[in-house]
């Protein structure tokens, strides 16, 4: 966060407040549709929540601007109902960084939130629609681990979320209640306890579901046929930043199997993909899963609809190229619900489709059907606008963050600056402390 201070108006993103893209029960002017009552397909003209069919949610993109309101598209295809039976690596599975920041999450009592956000419903609804991967950043708070979405290694009562393990409960119930799906974690760890992970995993239930790290492939191999994963029911994948972790806790180290692009600003500009510091080129095959990163420095919500559109899909090819022709294998957004009409949602069909089929969607896949024979589809149309006007409203897992939520970018710098300085002053006196005391020592000598 410390290097947009420097220059907050030219690399900082202000969030727009107020500004409100998707509508469940809309108060709307002038718009009709030629489809109503459940039947509307995507990108279908629509006017009210009950208008689109499942699957789908009335919302439009004024980042684009597109202010006509059409049949968006809310939840993920499983790829392994439609192809089954492949190696885990060889899938396109949908990631939310940072799943626990979530708009609508209460306050702590006495403290107000003033943090960025990233995401805009519970884990529990993301896993129900689709989501497959989650972010997780972990520190040590209140003498507990916490989720936080903080800086420099320290969470505080103003960035923090909730004890992880209510996020890790959520994600129990889940696989207790889909027995036939896998869920990757991956853990920006701060969490120096010993044994801290282990115990915090074991309390929620999920060491039933471990993916032992003994069985990962350590040289770029293929992984287990995702039935035999499930099988066995080592449907959970936890993967920690924290290199020691994997001695001392059994818990995979991540970058020593999956390769990862930059994340943040550099990740999403156009034409390039490079891998990030901790991980290895992009085109190593020593390492068999890969992580794209999708995502700005700062999450805005008014603009996710444009970046989770065109752009996503083209940044999926750049990628694909730079890694060796290697189709990503977890794809990690912000606000995962917003585009223009079909969103990560039909870019992961794009990428399971390339993968599993060689057809252009893993909708138009068929199970048995050698490679590249694929289903005839139509294709979607956008409705013409029958009016123009404007609208308020949310879908019911959609919040919009306030002002105090979404802090002034130039407001949090200053304040992370003077942090920093701390920090920095701190740190040369215990420098200067070390010094006299090692000068005392020579002359004691």
């Amino acid at each position: 966060m410390l290097a947009c201070c420097a220059d907050y108006q030219s690399r900082c993103r202000a969030p727009a407040i107020g500004r409100i893209l998707l509508f469940l029960s809309s108060a709307f002017f002038g718009i009709s549709a030629a489809c109503s009552d459940g039947n509307c397909q995507l990108l279908e003209s629509c006017s009210s929540a009950t208008d689109c069919s499942a699957g789908l949610y009335c919302g439009n993109c004024p980042a684009e601007p597109k202010t006509q309101p059409v049949c968006t598209r809310g939840q993920a295809i499983t790829p392994t109902s439609i192809i089954g039976g492949l190696p885990f690596n060889k899938y396109s599975w949908l990631v939310t960084h940072n799943a626990f920041s979530n708009v609508n999450a209460p306050p702590l009592p006495g403290a107000q939130r003033i943090t960025f956000y990233n995401q805009e419903d519970t884990v529990t609804n993301q896993l129900r629609n689709g989501v497959r991967g989650l972010m997780l950043d972990m520190y040590e708070f209140e003498s507990d681990i916490w989720l936080c979405h903080s800086f420099g290694g320290h969470c505080y009562n103003f960035t923090a979320f909730e004890p992880a393990i209510n996020t890790l409960r959520e994600v129990e119930s889940f696989l207790s209640q889909n027995p036939s799906e896998i869920v990757t974690i991956i853990i920006e760890d701060y969490v120096h306890t010993p044994k801290g992970l282990t115990e915090l995993f074991t309390n929620a239930g999920l060491n039933k579901y471990w993916f032992p790290v003994s069985k990962m492939p350590k040289k770029g191999e293929d992984w287990p046929n995702v039935n035999d994963m499930i099988q066995q029911n080592h449907r959970l994948l936890v993967f920690t930043s924290d290199a020691s972790k994997e001695a001392e806790e059994g818990v995979a180290y991540q970058w020593r199997y999956m390769v990862e692009n930059e994340p943040g600003d550099a990740g999403v500009k156009s034409g390039s993909c490079s891998n990030r510091k901790e991980s290895k080129k992009l085109n190593s095959r020593s390492a068999s899963l890969f992580l794209m990163n999708y995502f700005p420095t700062y999450p805005v919500q008014a603009e996710s609809c444009k970046e989770n559109s065109a752009p996503l899909a083209n940044m999926v090819g750049t990628c694909y190229k730079a890694a060796g022709n290697l189709m990503p294998n977890f794809l990690a957004v912000n606000f995962y619900m917003r585009s223009d009409g079909g969103g990560v949602f039909d870019t992961l069909d794009r990428m399971n489709g390339h993968t599993l089929c060689g057809c252009s969607t893993v909708v138009a896949c068929q199970a048995g059907a050698p490679f590249g024979v694929c289903k005839s589809l139509a294709a979607p149309t956008r409705a013409p606008a029958t009016a123009t006007g404007s609208f308020s409203g949310s879908v019911q897992f959609i919040g919009v963050a306030s002002a105090a939520q979404y802090p002034n970018v130039l407001l949090i710098c200053c304040f992370l600056i003077s942090l920093k300085s701390k920090d920095d002053h701190q740190r040369r006196n215990e420098r200067h402390q070390q010094m006299a005391q090692a000068s005392m020592t020579a002359e004691e000598t």
